[in-house]
Order: structure tokens, then C-alpha cells, then sequence
């Protein structure tokens, strides 16, 4: 939320605290409009923004490793041990179902009631007309978007329009609906209230929904249920469904690129025009993104816990400045000169050895007395894979007081226009519209000049299929640290199998002196190895849901497979 919203959150934390937080008097809640939107304002800060999330969703992928043994990537998605009984909640509860237990955490289904309770006291208020038609658009929002984390990870999941109340409702449990059926719920209702949203909103009300942000939610949810994991018969329909809608975010006029990437993650780019959805930060509720994916030691003093650490995978496929990749024998790459001659976006992104960071250079070569030297043991903080982030951390920030007090003012971007032009690009390349994808790549390779066009770069063209390659490596390094590369994958179905991303193993650099000559050799160092099963495409419904539902445990077979409700394979 924008910080005046915060703030007018926050001067009523003590009774937002208080247990059950959806049943206050209806005269205290529900008595005029300011109170109203106090309640509505404290959903918006529910949501799993990452700035302050030690495992975000990078380190599920192939993009990034993180050290620490007991952080759910390598517990659990690395070693296949996703089980109903072993179960993850996603990164800030993404896809946390709800309460499991006496726990006080909540999960999606406590922020959907939420939702629906106030669309419910809402439209039986006295408040004007115009408060009801935007505020209740801002709430079907906010539930749409939390079923939408819901429906990437479980696929199929209950339909719940109302506040249900175990004392007045009795049976409150809901059978699953299809995912087919729940993807209808969530693009019809974001449909339905995109034009009840302004298209802008001054700065202090960032942070709240606007026309843009519902229909770039909904373009990406059918990007999702066209892709290969949702659509194995390659639907044409569903790409062209999806090509519309991101096109109508395109219309709208209002969003642009900046120069670089590296102009959006900092405090003063906070709302810059290719910001498309954003959560807010305040002095009250800072970021920590410095102190938790930065370089871990900075002149002497450890100031990141360096959980972010960029993969020798996604190092690969950066391109050459002259746009070709560094497998292509015209790219001139240089396996003993790695880092000379890559794209602007490489620069901007990651940090290797010899980048500079606040003045300092970065050296993790083995055996320099760097303090930032290659871990190949996991025995500290210290990279693994030699590699740490540069991209969305803001080098004005100290990492050192980052890890104390959280005071990180770069908002935490959902969605950006960099984000809307690839995904439109690729609808568009599978509804068989060449041209059109690579015009609006081109839009997102060339920007700053970053490299050359694809006609520049490809003089003889390029087929579809080497386009689809050029299209998805580009999404990898234009969204990576930005928790979309998990998604991707997932959707293109490329996990699994000999040649599934995530059953390679993690590579890093490991750059070492060998012969004691002053030659500095760059050699692949293997981090750890991966297993990906097939049926960890969605996760499995937890254990206790369903020892609660029975109207889940009956649910058999259909068009998703389920099997007493769960998941196939689990």
C-alpha cells in the first residue's frame, strides 16, 4: 500500500489485532465509509509481497541456489520430498491453504473470507454509489488474486463467494471445484471489474488496484492455462484469449519502459511508469532485500545473508552484446574470458567476480584471502555458486543495516510492462503470428540499447521453434530475482525428465590458479543435484485439509485425475 495507507492501517494496528478480525461490531466497522476502508486497506497489506521473505520463489527454480540447509528448496524441492504430509506453504504463505491447527498464520482462504465479507456488508451499506461500484471492484480483485496462487499451485480448489460461519452455516466445507472451473471463476470476475477501476490513481494511493493491474492479472492467468501444463493439446483458443487481454493493457498508454533495468528497484524510482502492480513500502514496514539477497561481505563487515545466489545455468543464458548466446560459434564468447562482451542486462543483474559493489570490488576466486571466496562446502553464508545478485538490491542501501532494520523503501513490483510485452510476444507466437512476437520482443531486447534487434541479430530469420527458444531465455533474464521463473517452468512443463530443468544439476564458477602462474582458470563447479517428479507440477493438498473435508476425500477421477481428492501421484 501506498505509505499514507499504511499509515492509516497501522494507527489502528491495535484492534486490526484482535482476534477475530473480520467480526467487529457492524456499528464500528461497517458504520461509514473511512472505517470500511481501513478493513479493505488491511487486506491489501496480506499480500505475499518478497521483499522481506528469506526463500522467495528463484530459489524453487533453476535460477537461483541458496546455501542454507534448512530452507524449503533444498529440503524439499530438491530432493522430490513434496508429500501430503510434507507440504510447503510457498514463499510468505503464497499458497498456504489456511490455518492448519491452533496456528494463528493465516492462508488464502482467511484472506478470501475476508474479501467476501466485506463485499457482503458492503453492498448491504448505506454508503454512495460510486464508493460501492470502486471498493467492491477492489475486493473481487484481491480475491481473484489470491485464488490465483491457489489455482497455479493445487490446480482445482473450492469456490467460496461468502463468509462462511461454522456457528450460522453449518457444514462449511466445500468440495473442489475443476481447474478449468476455477481458472472461469478467476478471469470472469477479473472481467467483470476491470472498467469499475481507474485506469491511474494518484501517489497516494498506490498500491490499490487499477484497470491495468486487473487485466495484466487476468492476461497472465490465461497465459498460464495456455501454456503446457494446462493446455497439453495446444488449444489455440486459450493463446488468443490470452493475446487479447495483455493487448488491452498494451492500449491503455500509459506504461513504458525505463532506460534499464536497473532504474526500478530503488526508493527513488518507487512508481516510475513501467510499474504496472506494486505493494508499497513504508518506514513502518520496510524491505529487506539487501541484507537478505545482497553480496554477503562488504568491506570487511557481513552484510548480506546471501540467499539469493545467482545459478551458473542462468549466467549461461545471458546473450552476447551482439545478441547471439554463447553456445552460437559466431557469439564470440570466450569460456576463459566469461564476463567480457555480455549483454547490458548480464552487468545489471549479476555480480561476479570482479564487479564492483558500493565501492568495492567483488572477488570470489579461490584462494585471493577474499572473504567473499567460493563456499564449495555450504560451510557459510558465502556464495556457492560464485555468483551473487545485483538486480532488484539497491546499492544506495547498507546491507549491514538492512539486516537490522529492515529499511529497504524499493516497493516489491508484481507486475511490470517489461512482463506484459514478453507475454504478449508469446501469445502471439503461438497463434502463429511471427512477426508480431518478434516486434514486440524487440520492444524489451533493445531497450537502453541493450543488444540488437532479431533481425540484426538473426540476418537469415529465425523458425518458430528457435523464436520460442529466444523468447523464453529472454523472459529468464528479464524477470530473473522477480519470482517468475518458478511459474514458467511450471507452465511450460520443463522440469522433468533427462532434460528437465530442474533434475540438472545447480553449476557455479569456480575460478582458480591452478598452476600457481597467474593463469586464472574458470571451471564449471557442480553446487548439488536436483530430482523433479512429474506430479510435483502442483503441489499436493495438505494432509490436514483433507482429514478436515470430506467432501474433498470424495472426489474422484474427472478431467483432473484426482484421487480421494488429492492431487495425482501424491
Amino acid at each position: 500500500m501506498a505509505v499514507a495507507l499504511v499509515a492509516m492501517t497501522t494507527s489502528c494496528e491495535d484492534w486490526l489485532d484482535l482476534e477475530p478480525k473480520d467480526r467487529f461490531g457492524d456499528t464500528t466497522v461497517w458504520g461509514s465509509e473511512d472505517n470500511a476502508d481501513m478493513f479493505l486497506f488491511d487486506i491489501y497489506n496480506q499480500f505475499p509481497h518478497l521483499n522481506n521473505e528469506t526463500q522467495c520463489l528463484d530459489q524453487y527454480s533453476d535460477n537461483s541456489y541458496v546455501g542454507a540447509e534448512w530452507m524449503n528448496a533444498r529440503t524439499t524441492i530438491y530432493t522430490a520430498a513434496l508429500s501430503p504430509t510434507s507440504w510447503l506453504a510457498g514463499p510468505w504463505d503464497m499458497w498456504k491453504w489456511g490455518r492448519e491447527g491452533n496456528s494463528d498464520a493465516k492462508g488464502q482462504y482467511e484472506r478470501i473470507r475476508s474479501c467476501n465479507l466485506f463485499i457482503e456488508k458492503v453492498k448491504e451499506s448505506d454508503f454512495s454509489e460510486d464508493y460501492k461500484t470502486e471498493r467492491l471492484a477492489e475486493a473481487r480483485f484481491l480475491r481473484a488474486w489470491f485464488y490465483h496462487y491457489l489455482w497455479m499451485a493445487y490446480g482445482g480448489v473450492p469456490i467460496i463467494t461468502k463468509p462462511l460461519d461454522n456457528n450460522t452455516d453449518g457444514d462449511i466445507f466445500y468440495p473442489r471445484s475443476t481447474a478449468r472451473e476455477t481458472f472461469e471463476f478467476i478471469t470472469t470476475e477479473l472481467g467483470e471489474i476491470k472498467d469499475d477501476l481507474p485506469v491511474t490513481r494518484p501517489a497516494a494511493e498506490g498500491g490499490r488496484a487499477t484497470r491495468g493491474a486487473a487485466l495484466t492479472l487476468k492476461g497472465w492467468v490465461e497465459l498460464f492455462h495456455a501454456s503446457e501444463l494446462r493446455n497439453p493439446d495446444n488449444e489455440r483458443a486459450r493463446w488468443e484469449t490470452a493475446a487479447a487481454t495483455l493487448y488491452e493493457v498494451i492500449k491503455l498508454g500509459i506504461y513504458h519502459l525505463q532506460p534499464t533495468i536497473l532504474e526500478l528497484w530503488t526508493e527513488a524510482t518507487n512508481g516510475n511508469p513501467e510499474v504496472i502492480y506494486d505493494f508499497q513500502m513504508s518506514k513502518q514496514n520496510g524491505g529487506r532485500r539487501e541484507g537478505l539477497f545482497g553480496p554477503v561481505f562488504v568491506k570487511g563487515v557481513q552484510a548480506s545473508w546471501g540467499n539469493m545466489q545467482p545459478t551458473q545455468e542462468l549466467v549461461d543464458d545471458y546473450c552476447m552484446k551482439n545478441g547471439l548466446p554463447i553456445t552460437d560459434p559466431a557469439s564470440g564468447y570466450d569460456p576463459q574470458k566469461p564476463y567480457e562482451n555480455r549483454e547490458a542486462r548480464f552487468y545489471q543483474s549479476i555480480l561476479y567476480d570482479g564487479s564492483m559493489w558500493q565501492g568495492e570490488e567483488i572477488i570470489t576466486r579461490v584462494g585471493v584471502g577474499s572473504p567473499n571466496e567460493i563456499d564449495t562446502s555450504s560451510s557459510s553464508d558465502v556464495t556457492n555458486t560464485g555468483y551473487y545478485t545485483r538486480k532488484t538490491i539497491d546499492e544506495s542501501v547498507n546491507g549491514a543495516d538492512n539486516l537490522q532494520m529492515s529499511n529497504g523503501m524499493a516497493n516489491y513490483i508484481f507486475f511490470r510492462y517489461a512482463d506484459v510485452l514478453l507475454m504478449y510476444a508469446e501469445a502471439m507466437l503461438e497463434c502463429g503470428d511471427k512477426d508480431t512476437a518478434i516486434e514486440y520482443l524487440d520492444k524489451v531486447r533493445t531497450r537502453g540499447n541493450n543488444m540488437p534487434s532479431i533481425s540484426a541479430t538473426y540476418r537469415n530469420g529465425v523458425t518458430v521453434t528457435q523464436l520460442r527458444d529466444i523468447l523464453r531465455r529472454d523472459r529468464r533474464v528479464e524477470l530473473a530475482f522477480e519470482d517468475k521463473r518458478y511459474w514458467d517452468i511450471i507452465r511450460w512443463k520443463i522440469c522433468d525428465g533427462p532434460d528437465g530443468v530442474m533434475n540438472k544439476p545447480v553449476g557455479g564458477m569456480k575460478i582458480e590458479d591452478t598452476n600457481g602462474d597467474g593463469v586464472w582458470e574458470y571451471n564449471y563447479h557442480e553446487v548439488c543435484q536436483r530430482t523433479f517428479l512429474p506430479r510435483m507440477y502442483y503441489q499436493p493438498i495438505p494432509q490436514y485439509v483433507l482429514d478436515k473435508n470430506a467432501k474433498i476425500r470424495e472426489q474422484n477421477g474427472g478431467e483432473d485425475g484426482w484421487v480421494n481428492g488429492q492431487n495425482p501421484g501424491y
